[in-house]
């Protein structure tokens, strides 16, 4: 037995084997796949085999991982399987019930925190036992689903009530055909969730904490029920002990219940103890402009965007106030490329968005997300923009942006209603395409107008711009428009005049 530190966890694994060889080499690999960084594993298997191969790979096991006791059985007890079924009698039941007490017995004496019965033509998920543990339950299984017979539906091992109900009724409670099977799905379908589940009877895939250990739990025979299998005779003097019996659904094994089973191993494998690398996380550059913002909504939108950025590009345009200083003190930790323009280069719109597209591409992205300064998206896009950036089928996302007028109402009339519109504010920036821009000095666009000739879509992630909410900043934007565009040349002078309506029509924001 190891050294033990103090505060761990230890878990026992029992296994009576009585077990073909090409089975149980499965069996036993998953094993050595459980992750058990927070706890330890030791293990305790009672050689049952008729097959000599078998009790061989049960001795290379323990010479892989020292901490295994191996108990023999010396029996020599025929135990007869086919691709039909599995054929036990009496005697072959009750004596693996003695098996699993003395499995019992071994856990309560050398003081496990837990003990693991499982079967060993059952293959496990890495993630299993830590998460029978998460769940904080004396007795809960696993769930694994079998076909009984070769042409039955798939049944988990798990079932409500008596030998093997899995439909809820109450004692006295009679149900037509219909009702019935009703229910019977509403249970399957129940399992076939992930979750937490109480049931009424479980087996060969189960934790049990010392607290039930040491309760009096145990696969004896009881002597007045005449149930079938000592899975029932656990559960039900588990039952009349107080202990609520529950299965877990989130991890669910892989019964190789017959021979061509095996044929199902590779796949159980590769999806759950070897699956695909996940894709390389695709790099998510922000692009912004920034002059004068310490006031107004600078920090708290950064703060919001380094939640899901990789990188930030921001162009600083001649700021006098501490812009600058926010930026560097919000985006700490994470990649900034931050230039400083001497002389404010707004009042020629076409060559600081040019600066900033050429300083953004030059960090390499793969994605470019160009919002401004008093822009920022509902909350929901920080948990959904992996979404966007992973898949493969466009290069533009478009989405609706809604000026506020408060800190919580956004406006609606003929002359505000850019929310009705989709705009592209997420790109990913392709080498082999020659971007062009449109050559005037204001509302040039934020990226070069022939993006839309990328593969492009519509996203529902809303996008809000605060950048009208106060009326002193109102009013500075329309001193500015009228100082930049007198002749609104570039814009829409009745939504220049509009800006200073003193009763606008106003939508409070539901998030």
């Amino acid at each position: 037995m190891s050294v033990l530190n103090e505060g761990r966890k230890r878990v026992l694994i029992g296994s009576p084997i009585h077990q073909k060889p090409a089975i149980l080499r499965e069996f036993l690999a998953s094993l050595l796949a459980l992750k058990h960084d927070q706890f330890e594993i030791n293990y305790f298997f009672i050689d049952d085999n008729e097959d000599p191969q078998s009790s061989e790979l049960i001795e290379n096991f323990l010479q892989t991982v020292p901490q295994v006791f191996i108990q023999y059985s010396n029996k020599a007890d025929s135990y007869v399987r086919n691709e039909t079924t599995h054929f036990w009698n009496e005697h072959l039941v009750w004596k693996v019930a003695a098996f699993k007490d003395s499995i019992i017995q071994y856990a309560i004496q050398l003081q496990y925190d837990y003990l693991f019965l499982v079967d060993s033509d059952l293959l496990l998920h890495p993630n299993t036992v830590g998460q029978l543990i998460a769940a904080d339950k004396d007795i809960i299984s696993e769930i694994f689903w079998t076909k009984w017979q070769p042409d039955a539906a798939l049944q988990p091992q798990v079932w409500l009530r008596d030998e093997y109900t899995q439909w809820v009724q109450q004692r006295g409670e009679q149900l037509s055909d219909e009702e019935l099977m009703a229910r019977y799905r509403q249970f399957i379908s129940q399992l076939e969730k992930p979750g937490i589940h109480e049931v009424g009877g479980l087996g060969a895939c189960t934790l049990l904490s010392r607290h039930a250990l040491t309760s009096g739990v145990s696969f004896k025979q009881i002597s007045n029920l005449s149930f079938w299998g000592e899975d029932r005779h656990f559960c039900i003097r588990a039952a009349a002990l107080g202990f609520q019996l529950y299965v877990d659904t989130h991890f669910p094994a892989y019964h190789i219940y017959r021979d061509s089973d095996l044929e199902g191993v590779d796949a159980f494998k590769q999806k759950n103890i070897h699956p695909p690398a996940a894709p390389k996380r695709k790099k998510l550059t922000l692009s912004m402009v920034v002059k004068n913002e310490g006031s107004r909504y600078l920090k708290q939108v950064l703060e919001e965007h380094r939640k899901y950025i990789d990188e930030a590009v921001i162009i600083d345009d001649g700021s006098t106030d501490n812009t600058v200083d926010i930026c560097k003190e919000v985006l700490q930790g994470i990649p900034l490329r931050l230039i400083t323009n001497t002389l404010s280069k707004f009042n020629n719109e076409i060559d600081l968005r040019k600066q900033q597209w050429q300083e953004t591409i030059a960090t390499e992205p793969d994605w470019i997300l160009n919002l401004d300064a008093d822009e920022m998206f509902e909350t929901r896009f920080a948990d959904e923009i992996q979404n966007l950036l992973q898949q493969t089928e466009f290069d533009l996302f478009c989405f609706r942006l809604y000026d506020f007028w408060s800190e919580t109402q956004y406006r609606e009339d003929s002359f505000w209603h850019s929310h009705f519109n989709y705009r592209p504010f997420l790109i990913h920036y392709r080498k082999d395409f020659d971007f062009k821009w449109k050559e005037t000095p204001q509302h040039c666009g934020r990226f070069p107008e022939n993006i839309f000739e990328l593969p492009h879509t519509l996203s529902d992630l809303r996008l809000k711009h605060f950048g009208w909410a106060n009326p002193e900043h109102r009013l500075e934007k329309y001193k500015r428009y009228m100082l930049l565009d007198p002749d609104a040349k570039y814009g829409w002078m009745e939504q220049y005049v509009s800006i200073l309506d003193e009763h606008p029509q106003l939508i409070t924001w539901i998030e």
